[in-house]
């Protein structure tokens, strides 16, 4: 296994030479940068496993290099913060940027070793806490979200997220996720009808969330319902997604209304990722940046044309479809600088199938009525493909209530398909 890479970045090269000795002596590669000047561009071509960085430097200051990183999605890895000024506020302010600890001169070398080797143990951790809403954006709805989350995350009520497929409800709940403590996610179900209680034992003192509870069938329902009650004996914050309108589900009878109270007391909207476009860029840039650490890409970089593409786009498959048109363009693009014809190419390729694209033809010679209904007709035909036929989801899309949905498309001479669960 490769031994960990450490750039330590200082202005005074007495202590990078020592810090380049007792970490290579623990077995780490070091490389040095003597300011922020080398640091920017070493990390430009190469993501070390940990920075330890200086804040006091004549060039720029540790926590504008920070910045900047965070910033350009280039905050990748751990960095730790040096000082021999250091203050609370300065080690706040470093940490609130994405800092994973402090260290204050003259460093001590067993203290110095055990936050390398802690900062290194976290980096191997899935996004948690205040990292994980880093992955959504850091717009205003995104900050209006993460002070919401921060207002009910000292409470042990359940917790319900509503949103898109896709638009951020794991992050979310990653960010209540306290270090240290269980987190139980389960792949399926099957638990939920079989053995429900297993569920609280694997998750007790920790978060357990269970994604997509309006798929849920009557048995695992009940088994919902059974844990409720013991969440606080098991102290378990128990956390639930749903992209489902899940009263039109009450009032069809596939949800269990007593259930429906119990796990939406307290309930959030997460936004969709066109409801915060404006992250839109610096999120493209920031997974980009990842798959050129992670060596999966040549290096790259988006044109401003290619960000104001990815920027005006709807994604209807929110985070996930943003993340897989990044890696495309990432893999396919034949030049360095990924351009507005790559990205238009790519966008084509995961744009949902039959969309209507610029101007269609509708007969202009006939009474305003008759060509409204065969406006509606091609909008409801392809809102059906889009939704695979599911009444649902095609209800939710159009904002009609089913049964006015169904009238209109009778009244339309629609036929749904299959799929009208």
């Amino acid at each position: 296994m490769a031994a960990n890479q450490v750039l330590v970045v200082d202005d005074e090269v007495c202590i990078r030479e020592l810090l380049r000795e007792i970490l290579q002596d623990e077995g780490y590669t070091v490389a040095l940068a003597e300011n922020a000047s080398a640091a920017r561009a070493y990390r430009n071509q190469n993501r070390p496993d940990l920075v330890l960085l200086d804040i006091w430097m004549p060039d720029t200051d540790g926590i504008t290099l920070l910045k900047e990183w965070e910033s350009g999605g280039l905050l990748t890895m751990p960095v730790i913060m040096m000082s021999g000024h250091g203050t609370i506020d300065t080690a706040v302010e470093a940490t609130r940027i994405g800092a994973t600890d402090f260290l204050e001169k003259p460093i001590a070398l067993q203290k110095l070793l055990s936050t390398v080797e802690r900062a290194l143990k976290k980096d191997e951790l899935p996004p948690c806490n205040g990292a994980a809403l880093a992955n959504m954006g850091r717009g205003s709805e995104v900050g209006e979200l993460r002070r919401r989350l921060e207002q009910v995350a000292p409470l042990s009520t359940p917790l319900l997220l509503a949103g898109e497929p896709g638009a951020g409800a794991e992050l979310c709940a990653r960010f209540l996720h306290r270090p240290d403590t269980p987190w139980v996610a389960p792949e399926n179900f099957a638990a939920l009808a079989d053995n429900p209680m297993s569920l609280l034992d694997q998750a007790r003192d920790g978060l357990l969330y269970l994604d997509e509870i309006g798929s849920l069938g009557k048995m695992e329902q009940k088994g919902l319902a059974l844990i409720l009650p013991k969440l606080e004996k098991y102290n378990v914050r128990l956390v639930c997604a749903t992209a489902k309108l899940l009263p039109q589900l009450v009032d069809e009878g596939a949800f269990d209304a007593r259930l429906f109270q119990a796990v939406s007391g307290l309930t959030l909207a997460v936004p969709s990722l066109r409801e915060h476009r404006q992250d839109i860029p610096d999120l493209a840039k920031q997974l980009l940046a990842q798959l050129v650490d992670a060596k999966q890409s040549p290096p790259r970089h988006f044109s401003a044309a290619a960000l104001n593409l990815l920027h005006n786009e709807n994604w209807p498959g929110n985070l996930p479809q943003l993340n897989n048109v990044v890696k495309t363009l990432a893999l396919t693009t034949l030049a360095e600088e990924i351009t507005a014809d790559d990205t238009r190419r790519v966008l084509r390729q995961f744009a949902p199938a039959d969309v209507p694209t610029g101007r269609f033809d509708l007969p202009l010679d006939q009474p305003l009525r008759e060509a409204r209904d065969e406006f509606e007709r091609i909008y409801f035909e392809y809102q059906l493909k889009k939704t695979g036929g599911n009444m649902s989801r095609l209800a939710e899309s159009v904002g009609l209530e089913r049964t006015h949905l169904y009238r209109k498309l009778k009244q339309l001479g629609i036929t749904p398909g299959k799929g009208e669960s």
